[in-house]
């Protein structure tokens, strides 16, 4: 009788980040003003590399894909949050929220062997230089790309599966601004001790493994580097991953603090900055960081606006 009782959960609310007006008119502003950089920059990114033959290497192919993510994975979070800023309620439907946690999951943990990849790319170039064009062919350079859609594929699937199949018959306010699994197995109406086992698993695997990569990568090159005799010949070679570095301390730094970092459970007002960091800001961080410390993209940009300007005085 008593599970009879029960009202299964057709919609989520989420608490958001704000109710105080003038903060809400701030955060909508900043939110569209970002959004719309992250838009323009990835697919200015994503252009420039297709129309410029100059771009047409492995490591461009790698960050057209990451643009590409980056589009992705801010367009399941952002629009949703500023449709939200000024509502009374805001809510989402349950199968809204799986497919909000499926793309999202899906596309940030391709981003995490993406990254992985783009390593991998920079230390077969600065320690095999004379082998890179054999080893990186386009066979392997699509294996590459393909590699972490389909292991984050599964992993996300995984967990959309499990945190839906659960009963959600009690509370359904989210405490955060989107549809994070761990705020949502805090709702569920059963044990989710198997739930959390194979997030732990599944999202320990990810990180491990696509940061040992990232590792491995960059001992190899930081004993390639030392190699080098002279100065210039250092400073090129580090330029040309220097921008991957970041991108990678700035993603994996993150990530860490939000998941990893002891009592993170502690602190949801931070937890819920810390998230809008990773989940809108990064996306647009990228472009910037690959077209501010990268000459090749700096002087594609340069030769393309120059072309054009020479066209419009014709």
């Amino acid at each position: 009788m008593e599970g009879k009782n029960q009202t299964t959960v057709t919609e989520f609310l989420f608490l958001g980040l704000t109710d105080h007006v003038h903060q809400q008119i701030i955060l909508f502003v900043m939110l569209l003003f970002i959004y719309v950089v992250t838009l323009g920059g990835n697919l200015a990114m994503i252009t420039l590399i297709w129309i410029d033959s100059r771009l047409h290497t492995p490591m461009y192919f790698f960050l057209s894909h990451l643009s590409f993510v980056d589009i992705c994975s801010s367009s399941s979070i952002a629009p949703k949050m500023l449709c939200d800023v000024f509502a009374e309620k805001r809510g989402i439907s349950f199968i809204g929220c799986a497919a909000q946690m499926w793309f999202f999951g899906l596309f940030v943990a391709t981003e995490c062997f993406l990254l992985a990849s783009m390593a991998y790319d920079r230390c077969m170039a600065i320690c095999k230089p004379l082998l890179y064009t054999f080893i990186m062919s386009q066979r392997i350079c699509v294996q590459l790309v393909v590699g972490p859609y389909v292991i984050a594929l599964i992993s996300t699937m995984t967990h959309t599966i499990l945190t839906f199949g659960l009963p959600f018959c009690g509370p359904n306010i989210i405490n955060h601004f989107f549809c994070d699994i761990s705020p949502l197995l805090s709702l569920a109406c059963a044990d989710t001790w198997t739930n959390k086992l194979v997030l732990s698993i599944l999202a320990g695997a990810i990180g491990v493994l696509s940061g040992l990569i990232i590792t491995t990568s960059y001992v190899c090159i930081l004993v390639a580097i030392l190699k080098i005799q002279t100065a210039d010949g250092r400073q090129k070679a580090f330029s040309t991953c220097s921008s991957h570095l970041a991108a990678v301390c700035i993603l994996y730094g993150t990530l860490f603090f939000i998941y990893v970092r002891p009592g993170s459970g502690s602190s949801l007002d931070i937890n819920k900055v810390i998230s809008l960091f990773y989940t809108v800001v990064i996306p647009m961080l990228n472009p910037v960081i690959y077209s501010l410390r990268n000459k090749e993209v700096k002087n594609a940009f340069r030769s393309k606006f120059e072309r054009k300007i020479i066209l419009k005085d014709r």
